[in-house]
């Protein structure tokens, strides 16, 4: 290594751990310093832990972890769809060195199944509303892990008097004997050591688990921390299976030493009145809640409120218009993933100092002293009347260079559309593997870049601009999704011989709607309304086709590759036309 190299090397190494790599050490800071500090609100029973009584629960439960024999790397899930249970045992699985593995609350039957086999957790955490869900599936599962029943105390909203049995076949373990006092244990973990697994949709076979080490999260939370004091409040209403709940906002609360007010899902209606109940001054809103709240009638008050900064994820042609309602000073956004973190991100300035967050309102750093942290991060910041070009993502973060490769990994012309790699400065930035899956890991690392699977460009001005998803990815609801999945649920329908599954544009927001082309088996009948009860039978409801067609054929090349393509045009053509898209 070359003495340039070596001082770009360490110099990168203290610009990340500034504030700190690893997260259990940034709660013990603020449990030491600021014990009294509210960290975790949970709104759906108002229930306030401070950072002292955070820090003193996860110790407990990590030190009850330890002692049910849970050992550093060893895997805990949790499906649950209670933010602050999850997020008590997160915090707990890292202090005691073990993986927290998080299932999507709205798994059942085939995909559950999958997911605990794959991930072979050490326990399995879950509550009474999950737990028949659970059940159900015992006696499919190859991997049988000990459950724990997470028991709501009486009067929280989601007290069950009387849950359901756990199935006999699972090992048992009651949530009193996690929560019972008991000492931390003394595990040490490095910032390379594996944190969490988080599975992603995968294109052409089954959802991969994201092996996400220690340095991922304080990479992936850099740019989002920039702005924020502790004198900041995070709002959050994603789940705690999604790094967005998990990571970019509860992490990065206990990252800087603020408040995160968390309630279990969006409302549009309940919005702005959780925002005011806490002074929430930041958060994440995905591109499907955003029509959500511009669709409510506008009111000379619809700037009298706490809300300052905001990310945006993916950022919506009419951001300005949406920051210049609700008094939005600030806009971020960039590219987000499961693997790779946020390696881009553009900071936009959206009103001008003092016409945003009325002054009453206005909590968190001051505009100037923002905007001297984002620059000396390298962020570009723009002004919001000039961001005006649909899926820009910005600049790269110091650590990562980031390139636009065709598909001999070249790398692309200005103005090109090729596939967006990343290649990290330092060691531990982004996935260490696919879980138990070399090849596709391999694959994804090919000549030493990491392959997104997302189509992007560099334009002339330096910053990379979100083109497409490449293959068959589809995005509903702020999920990612495959339509691999999609028709491999479906094809367990007796009478359905093959399925086609792809992407059409949606009627609301930047996302997609699915539709499903079926070929029934010969001789039976199969009809849309029958299809509809077996995918909500079989399949959360952010996976479900919007669209069903029964053909008698799909249309395939002389190698028998489906031709998705000419059933998308022969249903965007119906649409058009007014036919019943059911």
């Amino acid at each position: 290594m070359t003495a340039q190299l070596l001082q770009e090397f360490e110099s990168l190494t203290s610009l990340l751990a500034a504030d700190g790599e690893l997260i259990t050490e940034r709660l013990d800071h603020w449990a030491t310093t600021t014990p009294n500090k509210v960290f975790f609100h949970y709104g759906e029973d108002d229930v306030t832990l401070t950072y002292g009584e955070f820090g003193r629960a996860t110790d407990a439960i990590a030190g009850n972890l330890a002692a049910q024999g849970v050992v550093k790397g060893d895997k805990v899930s949790v499906f649950s769809t209670n933010p602050l249970a999850s997020a008590l045992i997160m915090f707990a699985v890292w202090k005691a060195g073990a993986v927290y593995a998080p299932v999507n609350f709205s798994f059942k039957g085939r995909l559950l199944i999958y997911q605990i086999d794959d991930t072979a957790p050490r326990l399995l955490i879950t509550d009474p509303g999950l737990l028949p869900a659970v059940n159900s599936v015992a006696k499919d599962l190859q991997y049988v892990p000990t459950v724990v029943l997470y028991r709501p105390p009486e009067g929280r909203h989601d007290h069950v008097a009387e849950p359901d049995s756990i199935d006999s076949r699972f090992p048992v373990l009651s949530w009193d004997s996690l929560t019972a006092t008991a000492e931390r244990p003394n595990v040490t973990v490095a910032f390379d050591d594996p944190a969490n697994i988080v599975y992603t949709s995968g294109t052409t076979g089954p959802a991969k688990g994201v092996l996400q080490p220690y340095r991922w999260m304080a990479s992936y939370t850099y740019n989002l921390r920039c702005p924020l004091s502790p004198e900041d409040v995070i709002y959050n209403d994603l789940p705690m299976y999604h790094v967005g709940g998990a990571i970019a906002n509860v992490a990065r609360a206990a990252w800087v030493g603020c408040e995160v007010a968390v309630w279990d899902r969006f409302s549009p209606s309940a919005f702005w009145s959780r925002i005011a109940a806490r002074g929430a001054t930041t958060a994440i809103l995905l591109d499907v809640m955003v029509p959500w709240l511009m669709k409510a009638p506008e009111s000379p008050n619809d700037r009298a409120n706490t809300l300052n900064k905001v990310h945006m994820q993916p950022l919506p042609l009419h951001h300005h218009a949406v920051a210049s309602r609700f008094g939005i000073d600030v806009v971020t956004a960039g590219f987000g993933q499961t693997e790779s973190g946020a390696p881009l991100g553009i900071f936009i300035e959206e009103v001008s100092e003092g016409e945003g967050t009325p002054a009453a309102f206005y909590r968190g750093l001051p505009r100037s002293q923002i905007l001297d942290r984002v620059r000396a991060a390298g962020t570009p910041v723009l002004s919001g009347k000039d961001v005006n070009r649909k899926g820009i993502m910005g600049t790269s973060i110091p650590f990562v260079e980031v390139m636009v490769l065709d598909e001999h990994d070249r790398p692309c012309k200005v103005g090109q559309p090729g596939q967006l790699a990343i290649r990290p400065k330092l060691p531990g930035l982004i996935l260490t593997e696919y879980l138990g899956k070399p090849q596709a890991t391999v694959s994804a690392w090919r000549n030493l870049w990491f392959h997104t699977g997302d189509a992007a460009v560099l334009q002339a001005d330096g910053m990379f601009d979100f083109v497409d998803r490449l293959g068959d990815r589809i995005r509903v609801r702020g999920e990612n999704l495959s339509s691999f999945q999609v028709e491999d649920l479906l094809n367990q329908h007796a009478n359905i011989q093959m399925t086609a599954v792809f992407s059409v544009p949606s009627s609301e927001g930047d996302e997609d709607s699915i539709a499903a082309f079926v070929v029934p088996m010969d001789g039976a009948v199969l009809t849309a309304e029958e299809l509809h009860e077996f995918s909500r039978s079989t399949m959360p409801k952010y996976m479900r086709p919007t669209y069903f067609r029964v053909v008698q054929e799909i249309p395939r090349t002389p190698t028998n590759k489906v031709e998705k393509y000419k059933l998308r045009a022969s249903l965007l053509a119906e649409i058009d036309h007014g036919v019943d898209p059911s």
